[in-house]
Order: structure tokens, then C-alpha cells, then sequence
């Protein structure tokens, strides 16, 4: 309900004014798009609005949003648009908004192009001064920036003689991690769901619940190794050989530790995410530091730490060393060398990893509910119970468990994430906070 035709035109509009005035020189905006059923009418849209702005649009057609980031910076682009709902279901669309460093608008900048849409100030262009549109594909160029990094280790992948299997869930990923894969030397590949119809078989959120028809077979004994996508191939989940899953959060864990054994560095996840990374940072001897949620806060976090690996317990790993954004592809190249050199299978690479359990609660909001007076009740009833951060909401910090809490920036919620050595921790430190946030509404 909150993104119409009409919308998406404003809003494209409002982004090609911020983009002119921060580049006035350059007139080119990069445009790819997932699977889903809405995608050729927003791209329509979208490219139609940018060619009245006076761009020139490159349309990468069916394209990851990583790719789209690659395809920013590699073609010189003041900006870039991604029309992805990622993990959402299919009747959502959005638009992923992008600078010239193919990476996403920070604060500053997205308020900008809100104020410029509610104000409906932009001027689009004379009719000699329209843009043009030319289609070109990026996949490959994505594939051989990956398969470029000094840690994808190919000869060891291939020698295994892996048996994969894959989720594409209906979207691009269809396109891309069997694209990737080969270039890898894998041979053997399953795949499901992997025709980019956007007609998604299951919920594309690649969580455990939504994950049986990959786990069924994975428990049949039909491949090495799993690997989940969501429809714009961000965030990467791993199912182990035995059907198990491997767990979203220990995805960036595992890449971590294999970039940090060969060239050691800092490290960077968001608040919400798995102490797992500290402990492995810790025992590699580097430095690791927590952001605010979202993708954005973590790459500026990254920066200022000069970390060389980072990313967010979804499934989400960054590895500047190609590029500053959450990214599928990287994630598999370095989950396969990593697994090829341990010698070892998925479940057992697990088991090296500490063990961690998450809980999640929220917390539905009524009309005019005060969050920042709840938050600062649960922050003064446990000063000097536990370690408390408030970057983004309130993490309470305790020497075997942790909380965070947080509103939701697209729901009105409050999101409570908790974690301990146990489920039965997590469990019950989150719903002992739950309680009393509850009782403060």
C-alpha cells in the first residue's frame, strides 16, 4: 500500500534531483532489478522517470543488487537503483537507492531525497535534453570480479569435486550462483527453484521454517552442501550435509575466519548479530567492533575501523576487498575454499565454531507509545546489572547472554533480539525483558 506507480515516480524523480546536485557532471544511473512480479512494470517507471530527469539509464535487466553495486562503480555511474523488495513476499517492490560508490544512501542523503519528493521539487528535462536508455548485462563482469580475489581459492573447490545444491527461490539468483558455481569448477550442481519467474515456491525469506524442500534433500544424502538465496541475493543461507541448517548468523562467522587466517584484520557486525564474530576475532588477535542495524551503518562502521571483513548475522557478508555491500557470491567463493582447506564436512567445519543460540520477541506498538521512555526505564533498571550500548536502541550486555532492543525502521515494533550458550538463555533473558517492557507500555 505505500509504494504506488505514482509513488515510484516521485520518489525516482526526488533521487535523480539529489544525485544532479551532489554529481552535476555526470548523467548516467545504473538500473537492475529481481525477479518479482512487479519488477518490469517499476522498471518501466523508474527508467522512464530517470530518461525525463535528463539521464542516460544503463538497464542491467535481471541483476542481484550486488551486482548492481559493481555495475555502479565498473561504469562510472553517478548512482544506481535496484528494484527489489529483497526478503519480502512477492506483491512488495522498493527501491534500493544507490551513490557513486555503489553503496547505499547514507542518513543525511535519504532525508534529502524525502524532502525533495514531499516538496515535489524537481524539474525534469527539455525535450533535447532527455536521456537515452541502453541494456547491457553486468553477471559476468561480477563473476570475474569475484573470482579475482586472492582468497578464492578455485583449484582446491575443484579438486573436491563438491555436489551443491541450491534455493533460488524464483529470482535472480537462478541466474547467478549457477553462473558463480561454474566458474568455481562445481560440477555437480541441484537446483531448485531456480527459473527467475517470481512466482516464489515458498516464503523468500530463507529461514529455517521456509527451507524444507532444500533440507528434505539434503537429508537424502544428495549433496555436500546447501546454499539459500533471497530474491536479490544478499544474504546467504548454508545447509549442512546431513539437512541441518548451518545458521544465518555463522555464515559471516565462518567467512570471517578463513579471510582473518590469512590476512589477519579487524572485524565489524551490527548489534543484533552473534557474539561468535568477537570470539573469533578475539582468537585471531583482531580488533572487533558492533554498529547500528542496517547495511549502511555497518560499511561506515567498516571505514572507520579500516575492518577487512564485516557484515550482518542474516546471512549478509561484506568483504571490501570486492566491494562494500552484502554479497552471496563472495560468500559461497569463500565458504567453498574455506570448507575445500579444512578437509572437513559442513557439519563438522560447524562444531569448530562457539555455540550460540538466538531468541527473537517483538513488541506491537499502540498509537502514541512513547519507545525512547521505554527504552530509558529498561536502561536505568539495569545500570550496573550489565554492559549497555545505545548506538541503535538499548543492548544490555551480560557475561553469559546479551539483549538488544530496538525499534523497527519499517514496522511499528520494537524488536527484542537475545542471545546465550543456550536457547533456553536466550529464551529467557528475552522474555524477561519482554516482560518488562511490556509492563512500562
Amino acid at each position: 500500500e505505500g509504494l504506488s506507480p505514482v509513488d515510484v515516480v516521485r520518489f525516482v524523480a526526488a533521487y535523480a534531483t539529489q544525485r544532479k546536485a551532489m554529481l552535476p557532471d555526470n548523467k548516467t544511473i545504473v538500473v537492475g532489478r529481481d525477479a518479482r512480479l512487479s519488477g518490469e512494470m517499476v522498471d518501466q517507471l523508474v527508467c522512464g522517470t530517470l530518461v525525463g530527469m535528463g539521464y542516460d539509464v544503463i538497464n542491467i535487466g535481471l541483476a542481484t543488487t550486488p551486482t548492481t553495486e559493481l555495475a555502479v562503480t565498473g561504469l562510472n555511474a553517478a548512482g544506481g537503483i535496484i528494484l527489489t523488495a529483497s526478503h519480502n513476499p512477492k506483491q512488495w517492490n522498493a527501491l534500493k537507492l544507490l551513490n557513486e560508490k555503489g553503496e547505499f544512501l547514507n542518513d543525511v542523503e535519504g532525508k534529502e531525497v524525502l524532502a525533495i519528493a514531499e516538496a515535489e521539487d524537481f524539474n525534469f528535462a527539455e525535450v533535447d535534453d532527455l536521456g537515452k536508455i541502453t541494456r547491457r548485462d553486468y553477471l559476468e563482469d561480477h563473476v570475474r570480479d569475484v573470482m579475482a580475489l586472492e582468497l578464492v581459492d578455485k583449484a582446491a573447490i575443484e579438486a573436491k569435486n563438491y555436489t551443491v545444491a541450491i534455493d533460488c527461490v524464483n529470482s535472480v539468483g537462478g541466474l547467478a550462483i549457477p553462473a558463480i558455481l561454474k566458474a568455481l569448477g562445481v560440477k555437480n550442481i541441484i537446483e531448485l527453484n531456480c527459473e527467475p519467474t517470481g512466482h516464489f515456491a515458498h516464503n523468500p525469506e530463507p529461514l529455517p521454517q521456509n527451507l524444507t524442500q532444500i533440507s528434505d534433500l539434503m537429508r537424502e544424502g544428495k549433496a555436500d552442501v546447501g546454499f539459500v538465496v533471497d530474491p536479490d541475493v544478499d544474504r546467504l543461507a548454508i545447509i549442512c550435509e546431513n539437512g541441518e541448517m548451518y545458521g544465518e548468523e555463522y555464515t559471516l562467522v565462518t567467512v570471517a575466519d578463513y579471510v582473518l587466517k590469512h590476512t589477519p584484520g579487524n572485524t565489524v557486525s551490527n548489534l543484533s548479530s552473534t557474539r561468535a564474530l568477537r570470539d573469533v576475532t578475539n582468537a585471531h588477535g583482531c580488533t572487533y567492533t558492533a554498529s547500528a542495524v542496517g547495511e549502511v551503518n555497518v560499511v561506515t562502521k567498516m571505514r572507520e575501523t579500516n575492518a577487512i571483513i564485516g557484515g550482518e548475522g542474516n546471512g549478509g557478508v561484506i568483504y571490501p576487498a570486492c566491494h562494500a555491500g552484502r554479497d552471496a557470491l563472495v560468500g559461497i567463493c569463500l565458504f567453498l575454499s574455506h570448507l575445500a582447506h579444512e578437509k572437513k564436512t559442513v557439519s563438522e567445519l560447524r562444531a569448530t565454531y562457539p555455540a550460540y543460540f538466538m531468541g527473537k520477541n517483538r513488541i506491537d506498538l499502540k498509537p502514541g507509545c512513547d519507545v525512547d521512555a521505554i527504552l530509558e526505564k529498561i536502561k536505568a533498571t539495569y545500570a550496573g546489572k550489565a554492559e549497555i550500548n545505545t548506538v541503535d536502541g538499548v543492548k544490555l550486555d551480560f557475561p553469559e547472554t546479551w539483549v538488544h532492543l530496538r525499534k523497527s525502521n519499517t514496522e511499528p515494533i520494537i524488536r527484542i533480539y537475545s542471545e546465550g550458550p543456550t536457547q533456553e538463555a536466550a529464551d529467557a533473558i528475552g522474555e524477561e525483558i519482554l516482560a518488562l517492557a511490556n509492563s512500562l507500555m
